[in-house]
């Protein structure tokens, strides 16, 4: 008996009256959820109070909803939307679900979706082609697509309209409603959707299965107020809204006590953190002071923008102690005219100043970056300025996309006058340098004695274990499986583009580690 027999049965059941039996209505139960996504809603930016709850906890009549069901979640995009999955793992178990490793063998799959690339989207379409016959052999299995691409008008009209054997759609502000989400998706008929265009509120006290217990995500915002030209951001995840202090910082004490080397600050924009205060100065630099208190090894952020990079932030990284000496920080192009196109509020000559104070205060720290290429209007010269921007940094890796225009931004109008030939050329080019100058970074170590955060097996050899350092370089090496989750000194013998070979070493208190 599936779920939407059960309440039936029950509802039968319970009454004593043979006449109420045949008149009673059970429409409440297959009624169908349906709150679109609007990119006009999203766009608007209010006043409106941001609301913090603690008191998150999944309703009793939800209590059991997953006992013998499994669950399967497949993660596209960033960190954000591998911290969100681990929330959504974490209701799941809550309600009695059990994690499976396959989709053949699960009651419920979720696609967690990206919106920022075209191909990620294509993928997310071809997996929903690709499950279809496993719906119709399983029709009581449960096929959601959740995340940033159900923020999109045009993607939930495409599911309406081609993929109609999803059972529910659901965005990125109300993943603390899935509880209900599943519910009405077991009584409902069709389809159940639930976006919510704005939002507001956050949400504490969700409970979280997190993957590992050597490194950890730490949300510490929502949303974005940048509006680049190019990104839908802004509309999938909503305006700014920043976590109390408190909870941050009590989040990563419990799990520096449960024994985490290392936690990642994550937002679309962590720079931004605490401008949203009205009661309170308090912003990302005194958020990183706190932090530099707490007992665990290292601290890193993703990402940031340059326009909020300020100096106090640069004062609070110069300490080290866990702070490492990385920082990821986009510039997306190298062109003042084409970051004005862009949306990105700096101009190259600001960049560059930034990052020479950055290194002024910390003259070891380590700097990668994204770069769009092929943007509209992008000429010959332009694309120069950014070769030679990258040059002049000395970025040691970069994250480098083609541009492709998503549904809904401003850019998405502009006429993409850049031929692929082009942009394909273009890219080449720019990966050569990446490459170029990754080479050069990685040979500095040669001979080096750097601390690296042991991770597990190398995925190519069980026999060697990898981890990375805290300039968040992939070091390989032979050691002990004992060392797995600790940090250890390593020698390293040979560079290559990406990764770095070498032993490990005992404890040398003379030995200057990198």
């Amino acid at each position: 008996m599936n779920e939407k027999q059960r309440l039936e049965s029950q509802q039968i059941n319970q009454s004593n009256n043979p006449a109420q039996k045949k008149e009673k209505d059970y429409s409440q139960y297959f009624q169908t959820v349906y709150t679109p996504p609007s990119l006009k809603d999203a766009r608007r930016r209010g006043r409106e109070e941001v609301k913090y709850h603690n008191d998150f906890e999944i309703d009793e009549k939800f209590q059991g909803m997953g006992i013998g069901r499994k669950f399967y979640i497949r993660t596209y995009g960033c960190q954000m939307n591998e911290h969100d999955t681990e929330v959504m793992a974490g209701i799941f178990m809550g309600l009695g679900y059990e994690p499976t490793e396959t989709v053949e063998d699960a009651d419920v799959i979720l696609l967690n979706t990206c919106a920022i690339r075209e191909n990620a989207e294509n993928k997310v379409f071809g997996e929903l082609g690709h499950l279809k016959s496993l719906k119709l052999e399983k029709p009581d299995l449960l096929l959601g697509v959740c995340g940033c691409m159900s923020q999109q008008e045009s993607v939930v009209n495409r599911i309406l309209e081609k993929h109609q054997f999803v059972d529910m759609i659901f965005g990125t502000h109300n993943i603390h409603r899935l509880p209900d989400i599943l519910h009405e998706a077991y009584m409902s008929k069709e389809m159940v959707v639930e976006v919510w265009s704005k939002e507001g509120d956050v949400i504490e006290n969700l409970p979280k299965v997190r993957r590992g217990n050597i490194k950890a995500w730490v949300n510490i915002m929502y949303g974005c107020d940048k509006f680049c030209t190019y990104c839908i951001v802004p509309f999938t995840r909503g305006k700014e809204r920043s976590r109390l202090p408190e909870d941050i910082i009590q989040e990563v004490r419990q799990l520096a006590a449960h024994g985490y080397k290392e936690i990642t600050l994550l937002g679309q924009n962590v720079n931004a953190y605490g401008k949203d205060f009205e009661d309170r100065d308090y912003r990302f630099g005194d958020l990183m002071d706190d932090l530099r208190k707490i007992n665990i090894p290292r601290v890193r952020f993703t990402t940031s923008h340059p326009r909020d990079f300020d100096d106090h932030l640069i004062e609070v990284l110069a300490k080290k102690g866990n702070m490492v000496e990385h920082i990821h920080l986009p510039v997306q192009s190298g062109s003042s005219d084409i970051l004005k196109i862009m949306g990105r509020k700096y101009t190259r000559e600001q960049y560059l100043e930034l990052v020479r104070k950055i290194k002024a205060a910390i003259p070891d720290v380590s700097l990668s970056t994204d770069i769009i290429v092929g943007f509209p209007n992008e000429t010959d010269e332009q694309f120069e300025e950014t070769m030679s921007l990258y040059r002049e940094v000395g970025f040691e890796i970069a994250y480098t996309f083609i541009y492709s225009p998503r549904e809904g931004t401003p850019a998405a109008k502009m006429k993409d006058n850049v031929s692929m030939e082009v942009k394909k050329a273009r890219l080449q080019r720019l990966n050569d340098l990446v490459n170029e100058l990754s080479r050069e970074a990685m040979k500095k170590y040669e001979g080096q004695i750097v601390e690296v955060l042991v991770e597990g097996e190398s995925k190519n050899n069980p026999e060697i274990l990898s981890g990375y350092t805290r300039k968040s370089k992939l070091v390989n090496f032979k050691g002990p499986k004992s060392a797995i989750g600790q940090l250890v000194k390593v020698k390293i013998n040979e560079s290559k583009t990406w990764t770095l070979d070498g032993e490990m070493v005992e404890e040398l208190e003379s030995a200057e580690v990198i």
